[in-house]
């Protein structure tokens, strides 16, 4: 029997974008905002749904202001995975849940929880690249994931996460390949410009060097007062060939969704057999000779 695997995403806007309302409001109305969304996934029969980087907060790293700090919270007993554990178990869908992760006192990270379709927590990834220039000065908020690039077999398939920039750097899309991923899910806050090119360029590549399935979601508007650029949305789903099997729109509020045959995994990998013909011997020997 064909293992097929129905995916969503969610791209949303802040619907608070008043610079004027306090951090714990904005939070509270960005989660609120998604709501509907995730009823909307459960009901259209989704398994795993992946909400975006940090989504019930802004992109706040733009500033460098500690007070975004307050939307932190510890994971997975904080108020925001227990509360949607709940709507995991009800629909019976696997969720990737991406917070504002506090550990303890002025110990924080990017994360995103794991539940499984029973509103069981698998684990956490924590993202490993942190980016620090102008209007990303995300080192301010986070301290570099310490997790390495695990893997959870959810209900429906196994899968990993990547966060945001660390989509640049193929080392982990690999690992997360070894480490048994079928689905890699990737989500974003990235802005106009540079990237937008990136964005449909990189993570199909990684999804074709390692026979897996991509899926990236992405926010979508622009977020006051900091106005870096536009939130280009443009969520998407790519199989291990780098092609795409649902794209969402530029500006719009929406669950994008694509059905993953997992079997063409196993095809793919017969074709291409990249991890037969790998040779890290070669790859480690090279570091040592590097400055």
């Amino acid at each position: 029997m064909a293992r097929k695997v129905i995916g969503g995403l969610i791209q949303c806007s802040n619907p608070l974008n008043d610079p004027s309302a306090s951090v714990l409001a904005i939070r509270d109305a960005m989660y609120e905002k998604h709501l509907p969304y995730i009823e909307e996934a459960g009901k259209k029969g989704v398994q795993i749904l992946c909400l975006q980087e940090v989504f019930n907060t802004p992109y706040f790293c733009p500033s460098q202001d500690a007070k975004w700090c307050d939307t932190a919270e510890a994971v997975p007993n904080g108020p925001t995975v227990t509360r949607l554990a709940e709507y995991a178990k009800k629909y019976q869908m696997a969720m990737i849940i991406p917070v504002y992760e506090r550990e303890q006192a002025g110990v924080y990270y990017n994360t995103a929880a794991v539940i499984d379709a029973d509103g069981t927590y698998l684990g956490k990834y924590r993202k490993n690249h942190i980016p620090q220039t102008n209007g990303f000065w995300e080192k301010y908020f986070f301290k570099p994931g310490n997790l390495g690039y695990p893997t959870f077999q959810t209900r429906y398939a196994k899968i990993g996460v990547y966060i945001c920039y660390d989509r640049h750097f193929p080392e982990g899309a690999r690992l997360l390949g070894l480490n048994g991923a079928e689905i890699v899910f990737n989500p974003s806050a990235t802005v106009a410009g540079l990237s937008q090119y990136l964005w449909k360029l990189e993570q199909p590549a990684h999804a074709v060097a390692n026979g897996y399935y991509i899926a990236a979601s992405n926010r979508v508007g622009t977020e006051a007062p900091w106005n870096i650029g536009k939130f280009y949305g443009t969520s998407y789903f790519c199989d291990p060939r780098g092609n795409f099997l649902a794209v969402g729109s530029e500006d719009r509020d929406e669950l994008v969704v694509a059905e993953m045959d997992l079997d063409l995994i196993e095809e793919v990998r017969r074709t291409w057999q990249f991890y037969r013909d790998r040779r890290p011997e070669t790859y480690e020997d090279m570091v040592k000779l590097l400055p």
